[in-house]
């Protein structure tokens, strides 16, 4: 299946259409999709959503989707990869929460805003983009990359009020900052240890291990070593890290290791992981 491309960090656009563009095929970047009048639906690998004015989706690299129009629709377009993420201004640690949470999204239709506050912010923010994108003023460009980041942390911060999906909806508080603790450090092996986090915690070994299992159904050890090979996944499909640059992020001693781990995981070598996922 072709795949389409973005050649730029990232892109804005907004159309009035009466009938979408066949875009059946997959993409290798993240697409934010508002829709500021309308009605129809949206079909996102096989499942419908009946979408209206105030409607924001999130489809990420390799979903498959479609919008059937019943009435003409003004939608707003955002586009954006992974390169973008990386040279953004924003921080190191919330870049590498924000990749997480973003490629990590309930693949399903509907609306993502999950916060009722945050539907006017979006609706407004969106309606600066699109007045700066046309007036072309000083610092225009500047600006509207400030409010592009802005938008993708509203984003990223709805989409983690149902994330991690394995987390008991009943998690108490500090569970959750536990895997927000893990996430923030899982390039950093030293402080992912058990013993460092619970240090951090202020909770006794055994007890971490009985208290993170009961509300993440699975050992923080492989909630660990699943989050981290997500994220090594997401490095050999759409980056162009070699492997030993990646083995080097992610904190292992050599890249022996780090194939080592990566062949437990997955059941190839990180270089054919590579090689399999490109050539589909």
């Amino acid at each position: 299946m072709k795949k389409e491309n973005l050649y730029e960090p990232f892109t804005v656009s907004f159309e009035t259409l009466t009938e979408y563009p066949d875009v059946g095929d997959r993409h290798n970047f993240f697409e934010l999709v508002y829709v500021l009048s309308g009605t129809g639906s949206q079909c996102i690998n096989k499942n419908i959503f009946e979408y209206d004015g105030g409607h924001l989706f999130l489809l990420t690299p390799e979903d498959c989707h479609n919008f059937t129009i019943k009435t003409e629709t003004q939608f707003f377009f955002l586009r954006f990869n992974d390169i973008y993420l990386k040279n953004s201004s924003l921080q190191n640690e919330n870049i590498q929460r924000l990749e997480y949470i973003l490629q990590n999204a309930n693949h399903q239709p509907g609306c993502i805003l999950k916060n009722d506050s945050d539907k006017f912010l979006i609706k407004t923010m969106i309606e600066a983009i699109i007045r700066e994108h046309q007036d072309k003023d000083v610092y225009n460009k500047e600006l509207i990359q400030q409010l592009v980041n802005t938008l993708i942390i509203v984003v990223a911060r709805n989409i983690a009020k149902y994330l991690p999906e394995q987390v008991n909806i009943g998690c108490e508080a500090k569970a959750m900052d536990i895997l927000q603790y893990i996430q923030n450090n899982i390039y950093y092996p030293e402080k992912i240890k058990a013993e460092s986090i619970s240090e951090h915690f202020g909770i006794s070994g055994t007890y971490l291990g009985r208290y993170f299992k009961k509300h993440a159904n699975e050992t923080m050890q492989q909630y660990i070593s699943n989050y981290k090979t997500k994220l090594i996944e997401h490095r050999l499909q759409f980056s162009e890290k070699r492997i030993n640059e990646i083995s080097y992020e992610f904190g292992f001693t050599d890249e022996s290791h780090f194939n080592k781990f990566f062949k437990k995981q997955k059941g190839n070598s990180p270089s054919e992981f590579r090689k399999t996922v490109r050539l589909n």
